[in-house]
């Protein structure tokens, strides 16, 4: 299910180092095989997501690009409708995000949000 655009500007984006620092220094993670969760209380009316993939993932940047973009895909279909209020998401991309079928990256962040209790 695609996210329309009214839908996707309910969410906003985090973009300051500081902020993904913040939510990795305070928040609760949980591993899957495509990505890791970290979840942190932002005291906004907003929920926010982020996406980080570093080299550590993948030496080329091609492929971080393309796991990128596959998080963000799923970022908004997933926490748009079910993301609560006034918390902040991070999605740390993984070296299998590149490889495995979107279906698989959308069920893992579902997944996760599941564990954490997180889901509205």
């Amino acid at each position: 299910m695609k996210a329309s655009k009214a839908q996707i500007e309910m969410i906003d984006r985090l973009k300051r180092r500081s902020d993904f620092l913040r939510v990795q220094g305070s928040g609760k993670k949980w591993v899957s095989t495509t990505l890791v969760l970290q979840v942190t209380e932002n005291g906004l009316e907003k929920p926010r997501y982020g996406l980080t993939v570093s080299k550590k993932t993948d030496k080329s940047a091609v492929i971080r690009n393309r796991i990128r973009r596959r998080l963000r895909s799923a970022a908004l279909e997933v926490l748009v409708p079910l993301a609560r209020p006034g918390m902040d998401y991070v999605l740390v991309g993984r070296p299998a995000g590149a490889t495995k079928d979107y279906a698989d990256i959308v069920k893992d962040l579902t997944w996760c949000l599941k564990r954490m209790e997180l889901l509205q």
